[in-house]
């Protein structure tokens, strides 16, 4: 299958989707609206995993538009990263780490993105110019790795990819690479692609592609299949999950998906808060206290190489682990990276109210009860 001419075969509009699945006439007039604001755009691969006639399936919910969306609750940028941005395209928030923006566009739209104040919209955010983010990285040697992001960093053309896997070899300074992206859940035939696999090949240095699998079905023989042909050629793969809400918020659910992805021969290695997006955060947030219930649930059914994962908040100030509770009305935290040297491993106490589902900057900057 020629995958870029797959993607030209996705459901971006009401009339399209109407074909997979029954709409009312409300659903169709929603999503019409919704789209004009958040674009939707869901691969035929993807659409083949939706149990159609379940209004409430997972997946459904993952890329198909809700009125809830229309909530006004929630912000756009919910880790600050417009104030780490050092130049067009590149952040650079944890001394070790770089990310970069290289595409503004995914194989499919997830419902639940935490950029998608850019994603299928502006390219305002993206970098233009790879020579200049090679350059921010030689001056800064601290950096020992790059996250290519987006958008989904494997949508970029093949001719892309090679730019900037080869500016990155010659960086003494880069010891590894990181590609962000969904491809593996919604258009597995991308990492089939000979030539893609050729110029990771041909990269001196570890590439892993981090993957985003959020409910064991998403798992397909296509995908299964593609995983083999990466872990032959070499590419380290790691998976990241959000906790949601009608998701994956079952720890029976997250028990089978961590088993998969180990079977798989994916490592897992964080389960993120969902964030407070706009038009997110009433759909697919979890309060922390229940979070916290099944992720240990979670991990007491697990054996070792599938419970490694940590449970992550992706705040402002930094990655902070949400550990447990200490009793019934208070929380420990953990930040595992911190934006300031200061929270370097800081260890922290909050009272958690039933609901609270995020901590507010100010919140975190002033907490009493440190440890």
């Amino acid at each position: 299958m020629d995958w870029k001419k797959e993607l030209k075969n996705n459901i971006t509009n009401v009339e399209q989707l109407d074909q997979y699945i029954d709409l009312t006439e409300q659903e169709k007039r929603d999503i019409g609206e919704i789209i004009k604001k958040f674009p939707m755009s869901i691969t035929r691969h993807y659409m083949s995993l939706i149990q159609k006639e379940n209004s409430q399936d997972p997946l459904r919910k993952l890329v198909i538009p809700s009125g809830i969306e229309f909530d006004s609750e929630g912000v756009l940028d919910t880790s600050g990263e417009c104030e780490n941005t050092k130049l067009q395209g590149l952040q650079h928030k944890y001394g070790p780490t770089a990310l970069m923006l290289s595409t503004n566009a995914c194989a499919c739209y997830c419902r639940f993105c935490f950029r998608k104040r850019m994603v299928g919209l502006t390219n305002d955010e993206i970098a233009k110019h790879v020579d200049e983010v090679a350059e921010y990285l030689k001056k800064h040697p601290e950096i020992d790795n790059i996250l290519i992001s987006g958008g989904d960093s494997l949508l970029n053309d093949n001719v892309i990819i090679r730019r900037i896997l080869t500016h990155l070899e010659k960086i003494k300074s880069i010891k590894y690479v990181r590609f962000g992206s969904r491809m593996l859940a919604v258009l597995p035939q991308r990492l089939m692609d000979p030539e893609l696999l050729s110029i990771f090949h041909e990269f001196s240095k570890p590439i892993y592609i981090i993957t985003h699998f959020d409910h064991p079905r998403e798992i397909s023989e296509e995908t299964i299949e593609a995983i083999e042909i990466l872990k032959r050629s070499g590419v380290g793969l790691k998976n990241q999950t959000v906790l949601m809400r009608g998701i994956n918020d079952k720890p029976e659910i997250m028990v089978e998906l961590m088993n998969r992805l180990v079977e798989c021969g994916i490592s897992s290695y964080y389960v993120f808060q969902c964030r407070p997006v706009l038009g997110v955060k009433k759909q697919f947030q979890v309060p922390f206290i229940e979070g916290s219930k099944i992720i240990d649930e979670t991990r007491r059914r697990l054996s070792g190489p599938a419970k490694q994962f940590r449970y992550i908040l992706s705040h402002v100030t930094g990655k902070i682990e949400i550990i447990g509770m200490i009793d019934k009305d208070r929380m420990l935290f953990k930040y595992h990276q911190a934006k300031n040297e200061k929270d370097n491993a800081r260890i922290f106490v909050v009272n958690i109210s039933g609901e609270k589902t995020w901590l507010t900057e100010e919140e975190v900057k002033n907490i009493e009860g440190v440890i």
